[in-house]
């Protein structure tokens, strides 16, 4: 295979199924109106609910979403060889995870940018909207938990990203200033912020930060807890909104580089398209791609996560009920276009990075080693830096050295907007919870609400266990995409009641993915936990697992016997 055939395939996809598939659910199913106000209007608050230019939301809401989600699984992923992965990231883009994203998104829009969990109890019951809440709050416990290992393990092997990440800080604190305070030119101010954005990467490589894994998770810890209280135009949007940069000049850079190197005939995988059935791949065993998949791939083919964003965040933050489509479909789309750029590369250039490192991972041995040399000798973040940085190399004369630091960067910085804004929706969550169970005043203040999905986060991090993180997030984070959409559906079908069979457009894929990730984590649970060497990571995880399948199952009966009721009882509902 040629990674210009795949690229160019993978954009014809996107483009396409955008301006069709997804115009029709603007149209057919939301029926976005433009001239009917949204919550950042309507609720105006300055902290919170404030309407965004739609580029500077987009930019916010892919930040947030990509996290290093669609870089990692699908690296991790290519154990199985580059097919099965691939096949996985568009399908599930197309059919699952852009759907889900934008009716997430729309559905909060007509609820006044409450979350899907309170949508949830909204439909179906009061029981529903706290097992939700619960649910959600474990989940974001194990978002904080990988990713901030993600994001130590960068920093510590590229301290040149520590020392741009943190930089990025003060720069989108400034451009905010500038933005929404002193109100000057958006073009002026963007021209600017993107100025000190180049000196802030510039600055990061020339006087690098070095330190271990665990100061940077304490140092990204307190960050975190400061950056989830502030008001969302001081940091949250314009960080996001400059990040969103490095993505675009990141993905058109690398799309372009593999199409010419494909053209120039350098360009063949050489990575087998299809190793075994049962990689090892999840916790060290024998992992069936299917059900396993979804425990691996968390985000570039779909992601319950971004239910919460969606509904979280972005739903305060929308201008106009027609930017949502661009906004949280075009999103996904986005997303699933750099998970493709990441199974390309490495499919490309994963031998040559072996080589070149001296590790033993050949052709013939690729099923056996690959996963052994990627995940348990932490290599996932460089095998993609290095083998994007050789497709540049090869289509522009651009050195490798640099351009493995910016892949590297570019993962940091995008992993750190996830932290962020899943600490932020954490306390949204805990607050949710404490106002349900009429809890004392102090148990909700935000700055405690913060604090302890941060120092729950943490001290599952603090051990480095990313074989039983990474899956136990993934698992728990798909569960949540196949709840989200089980609501969505009881929203379009009940509420919205579309014209033909559009409603199950959202219940199939919906039932499709709750069996499959149930029987992941079921497995995972029989499986790989008990296995698990560090105490305070097995109970922790496994009693994380064993909460979320007990919620999920309820969750399920719930939406079964809501499905049931009469439509009109949904009438008054009806937008």
């Amino acid at each position: 295979m040629n990674s210009a055939v795949i690229i160019l395939i993978a954009a014809a996809i996107y483009v396409g199924f955008y301006f069709s598939y997804g115009k029709a659910l603007q149209n057919k199913v939301v029926r976005a109106d433009p001239n009917r106000p949204t919550p950042a209007h309507r609720l105006y608050d300055g902290v919170d609910y404030v309407p965004a230019n739609p580029v500077v939301l987009y930019g916010h809401h892919f930040a947030s979403i990509a996290g290093a989600g669609p870089i990692v699984g699908p690296a991790v992923a290519m154990a199985w060889g580059w097919l099965p992965g691939l096949l996985w990231v568009w399908f599930g883009n197309v059919f699952i995870g852009a759907v889900h994203d934008y009716l997430a998104l729309m559905s909060s829009v007509r609820y006044d940018g409450k979350s899907v969990q309170w949508i949830a109890g909204k439909l179906m019951s009061k029981r529903t909207s706290m097992a939700f809440e619960l649910y959600v709050w474990f989940s974001l416990v194990l978002v904080v938990a990988a990713f901030g290992a993600v994001i130590s393990g960068i920093f510590v092997s590229t301290p040149g990203a520590a020392t741009a990440s943190w930089l990025f800080m003060l720069v989108a604190v400034i451009l905010g200033l500038l933005l929404y305070k002193w109100q000057i030119d958006f073009k002026l101010g963007t021209i600017i912020g993107i100025l000190m954005l180049i000196g802030a990467i510039y600055i990061g490589f020339k006087y690098p930060i070095h330190a271990s894994a665990h100061v940077w998770l304490v140092a990204l810890g307190l960050y975190v807890i400061v950056a989830s209280a502030l008001p969302v135009w001081i940091l949250l949007q314009p960080r996001d909104y400059l990040n969103a940069y490095i993505l675009w000049f990141g993905l058109i850079l690398g799309g372009l580089a593999f199409i010419v190197v494909g053209i120039k005939g350098m360009g063949t995988f050489t990575a087998p398209a299809f190793t075994t059935w049962s990689a090892h791949v999840v916790g060290g065993k024998p992992s069936p791609f299917w059900p396993t998949i979804p425990l691996v791939i968390a985000c570039g083919a779909l992601s319950g996560f971004h239910s919460i964003v969606g509904s979280g965040t972005t739903s305060k933050q929308l201008d106009n009920e027609l930017h949502g489509l661009m906004v949280g479909y075009g999103g996904m789309f986005t997303e699933g276009f750099l998970s493709t750029l990441v199974i390309s590369s490495i499919a490309v250039y994963g031998l040559q990075v072996f080589q070149d490192l001296k590790i033993p991972v050949t052709l013939a041995n690729w099923g056996s080693q690959y996963a052994i040399q990627v995940v348990h000798h932490k290599l996932k973040v460089k095998i993609f830096a290095l083998s994007y940085a050789y497709g540049v190399n090869k289509a522009f004369g651009i050195s490798v050295h640099g351009a493995a630091l910016f892949a590297s960067l570019w993962v940091a910085a995008f992993a750190l907007t996830t932290l962020d804004t899943a600490t932020r929706l954490g306390r949204f969550t805990w607050q949710e919870i404490m106002e349900m169970a009429k809890a004392p005043e102090f148990l909700k203040n935000k700055w405690l609400a913060s604090s302890v999905v941060v120092v729950f986060g943490v001290a599952l991090a603090w051990g480095g266990s990313f074989l039983v993180l990474w899956p136990a997030f993934s698992g728990m984070n798909q569960m949540l995409a196949s709840i989200a959409l089980m609501t969505a559906s009881l929203w379009v079908a009940k509420v919205q009641n579309p014209h033909g069979n559009w409603k199950w457009a959202v219940i199939i894929p919906a039932l499709f993915l709750w069996i499959t990730v149930t029987l992941a984590l079921l497995w995972f649970l029989v499986v790989v936990i008990p296995g698990i060497s560090n105490l305070l990571t097995k109970y922790s995880v496994g009693l994380i697992t064993i909460i979320g399948l007990l919620l999920n199952i309820m969750l399920v009966i719930d939406w079964y016997h809501a499905w049931k009721k009469p439509s009109e009882e949904y009438a008054a509902m009806a937008s």
